[in-house]
């Protein structure tokens, strides 16, 4: 078996459920008697953990591979994996084009880390990117704080969006039990972990591939319905989510969020594009009209609930009229955040074949106007904590300033004051806003000013 000598290092590009299964397989390869490394040049086991969305993360990723395919010229017990969606689409491709890699995973086989090495410990190359029916998660995390956890609820995606590749690599929607889903949060509680997000990549389908109905004929296992059955476990003092498609976003969902206390009022909720026409290209199922209602309505039962979106421009064949309807949309509804890209095409996709592709420069400048009205409206946005009291969970000390801690709002803006982490860490605090950015806050923790007063 592998020797305790042995470091691993795990790069991860892409979403947070790349994140969140490169904190299971930290946890596979701490179990298997590993230490992680920071430094991926000093590892003996490396792993990247890739993303097929945006093109320069897959581009990083061969420049990576090239540097440590040179290295296992010198030393050749070097182990070379490659996991995520890149491995799942190319698969076999890969090892074409890096003869020295020893692994290729897709999303789906996280779990199966160890079996898999041990596999290429016998000698053998292996690629495992063929479907699997999810196994429930026996291992722990090794978590990258140990105040917040992400939960998976479901893995895949039946949406087939034009210009997506995760459906093909990470598989169809597969939902994990309420009670699974609820024992790993009580687990996460009683080892302190105070905040959960619960992950999906469409997370409003939860449910809808489990069996059972009520006598009423509603099916018993929404994602509305998890959070009611998960939101009081002890430990837990607030529960995330992400992410949502408006398709399935209902208005019991919203009053849900209302009622529960637990559960932040901030939603993160894609849009893509402001324009009908574009959005039907997209194959999207919704319309911008339907998008602004969702929002509506979260106003209406929270009007100070935070929104964050994801939006592409530059989608094959968007007019400039188009684009227009999408800075129309951000002016009108003012996200706290909007991710933002050009759009890239994706192998194995239906709009990468299309023949309207906007030229790069074209596509470079949207998204440049894009960025700027972005940040000009999370400003505005921002405005509204000034002076505020706001309840911050504080997560970690302030990098650039070690008097200060940090951590986030409810509505998930980024917050420092000045505090001791030993003391602060995993801490609720109430903080004065006194200072207000686009994207971040600064204020002074009550307790203190309770002190000074």
């Amino acid at each position: 078996m592998v020797g305790s000598a042995r470091q691993y290092h795990i790069t991860t590009f892409g979403c947070q459920m790349n994140k969140a299964d490169s904190e299971r397989m930290s946890g596979i390869l701490d179990t298997m008697g590993l230490t992680w490394t920071d430094d991926p040049y000093a590892a003996d086991v490396v792993l990247y953990n890739t993303c097929t969305i945006r093109d320069n993360a897959e581009q990083k990723v061969y420049s990576y591979l090239g540097r440590q395919a040179k290295r296992k010229h010198e030393k050749p017990d070097l182990t070379l994996i490659v996991a995520g969606c890149v491995a799942q689409q190319e698969g076999a491709a890969l090892l074409r084009r890096v003869p020295e890699l020893d692994l290729v995973m897709g999303p789906q086989h996280a779990n199966r880390l160890q079996d898999l090495l041990e596999q290429v410990l016998d000698g053998n190359q292996v690629v495992a990117t063929e479907a699997v029916e999810i196994m429930e998660d026996i291992t722990k995390p090794r978590r990258d704080s140990d105040v917040t956890a992400w939960v998976n609820v479901i893995y895949g995606c039946n949406e087939r969006c034009t210009y997506c590749v995760v459906p093909g690599v990470r598989g169809v929607e597969q939902s994990r039990t309420p009670e699974a889903i609820r024992a790993e949060m009580a687990d996460l509680g009683r080892q302190g972990f105070k905040e959960v997000t619960l992950l999906g990549q469409n997370i409003d389908a939860y449910g809808r591939d489990l069996p059972g109905s009520t006598a009423e004929g509603r099916h018993q296992h929404t994602f509305t319905d998890l959070l009611y059955a998960v939101h009081d476990v002890p430990g837990i003092e607030r529960i995330r989510f992400a992410t949502s498609h408006p398709r399935y976003f209902t208005e019991r969902l919203i009053r849900a969020c209302a009622e529960l206390p637990k559960v932040c009022e901030h939603f993160h909720i894609p849009f893509q594009s402001g324009d009908n026409d574009v959005l039907k290209a997209m194959a999207r199922g919704y319309t911008h009209e339907k998008y602004r209602r969702i929002i509506e309505t979260i106003r209406r039962y929270m009007p100070d609930a935070a929104i964050s979106a994801d939006a592409i421009v530059g989608f094959p064949g968007e007019t400039e009229e188009q684009f227009q309807h999408t800075l129309d949309l951000v002016n009108d509804i003012a996200f706290d955040q909007l991710n933002t890209a050009a759009y890239s095409p994706r192998p194995g996709t239906p709009a990468a074949l299309w023949e309207n592709q906007l030229p790069e420069a074209v596509k470079a400048e949207r998204l440049q106007r894009l960025n700027h009205l972005v940040a000009q409206k999370a400003a505005e946005r921002s405005l509204r904590y000034q002076g505020r009291i706001e309840e911050v969970l504080v997560e970690a000390i302030n990098p650039k300033d070690p008097t200060q801690v940090m951590g986030r709002t409810r509505g998930n803006r980024l917050t420092f004051f000045p505090g001791d982490f030993a003391t602060l860490k995993g801490e609720l605090v109430q903080v004065n806003i006194t200072e207000v950015r686009p994207f971040s806050l600064t204020g002074e923790p009550l307790q203190a000013l309770v002190a000074a007063g």
